[in-house]
């Protein structure tokens, strides 16, 4: 049978661009589990999925999940990081960075340590009040080593995209594992710690001082604000169009490192677990994982209570044990005399209750 032109052009796109290629989990912004806006920042996962905020400096920042972005590119988030309060004078060892860290075993076909390793392509669409010289870089965590570029803004308040190629590091390789392999961080903010040598241009062993050379303070105006989407890392010496994912898929892979249930605006709904009293004020059991987690989660909650047929009360103390595959509680009540076996289950009890499971690298 003849293939016609299109359907061997589709082909052609298909061998060429294979699905999964994008190295970046969630770079078109669209999922933002535990928030869409975060004031006050300090380090840590806030708003977005999959990216982290590093903080050490006397500005202040806000950041949020925007419905500003570029036209006619297919997206419908971003992700906004705006100053609130200003330093114009930053000390030695301030640095203001958002990365993504990537689970090693992802990045084997890179082939990195051999003569064989494959150069890789980052792009994304920035856009920022604060123009001049930004750093974006990559950080073999496995190894120490730094691999760091530039890029210019050079309108402000205009959407740009940027195209950056970094080189594949022929010395030194990812271990095999679900640690923290490789790290993509932009810089937004950084002291003399970070700006005094020369930029590390080629892969080499990491220096602070080599990290972030040339980078514009973003925290010196309230008027400062930077938005970033598209954000796509891949195999290669140039950038292939944005991977879009199935919002279910793209889910999935954030729900391997942070999961959470989460009251939706009716407190007397229950989580699905069901556990067994086990004394006169204790149960336990089992709690079912959206998505199997890289590694053993740690847990928390806010707004829980315990309901055991004949009402309900306040958790008093809770315990979790849990590993990648499967995981399970003990609470504890006061006030209570269950019998072994009796069923209690577990429910909201305040708007804005949640049960968290974070796996983050």
């Amino acid at each position: 049978m003849a293939i016609d032109k299109v359907t061997s052009a589709a082909l052609e796109t298909s061998t060429n661009q294979p699905n999964f290629r994008n190295i970046i989990i969630n770079g078109d912004m669209s999922i933002a589990q535990r928030a869409t806006s975060k004031s006050s920042l300090s380090t840590g996962f806030n708003t977005i999925d999959r990216f982290e905020i590093l903080k050490s400096n006397d500005a202040a920042f806000t950041e949020s999940q925007s419905t500003d972005v570029p036209t006619g590119q297919g997206f419908s988030n971003s992700w906004k990081i705006e100053c609130t309060t200003a330093d114009t004078s930053l000390d030695a060892s301030n640095y203001l960075n958002w990365r993504q860290p990537i689970e090693a075993q992802n990045l084997q076909y890179l082939k990195f340590g051999t003569s064989s390793a494959e150069s890789i392509t980052l792009s994304f669409w920035v856009k920022s009040t604060k123009t001049g010289t930004y750093i974006v870089s990559l950080r073999n965590m496995d190894n120490s080593r730094l691999n760091a570029q530039s890029y210019t803004i050079s309108s402000s308040a205009t959407w740009e995209k940027k195209t950056i190629t970094f080189d594949g590091d022929t010395s030194s390789g990812f271990n095999n594992d679900n640690g923290e392999g490789l790290r993509v961080q932009f810089s937004l903010l950084a002291g003399t710690n970070y700006t005094s040598g020369t930029l590390q241009t080629t892969w080499g062993t990491y220096a602070a001082a080599n990290s972030a050379v040339g980078q514009v303070n973003f925290g010196d105006s309230t008027s400062n604000e930077w938005y970033v989407t598209g954000v796509q890392l891949e195999a290669g010496t140039s950038a292939s169009d944005f991977e879009f994912l199935p919002v279910d898929v793209n889910l999935k892979r954030c729900q391997r490192y942070f999961q959470m249930y989460v009251e939706g605006g009716n407190t007397s709904s229950k989580i699905p677990i069901a556990l067994t009293a086990y004394g006169s004020n204790n149960a336990t059991g089992g709690v079912p994982y959206y998505a199997e987690m890289r590694a053993s989660p740690s847990a928390s909650h806010s707004n829980l209570t315990c309901n055991y047929g004949g009402g309900t009360t306040s958790i008093t103390g809770i315990s979790y044990y849990a590993t990648a595959y499967a995981s399970g509680m003990d609470i504890t009540v006061t006030g209570q005399s269950w019998s072994t076996g009796r069923c209690v289950t577990i429910q909201y009890s305040a708007t804005g209750a949640y049960m968290r499971f974070d796996a983050e690298l």
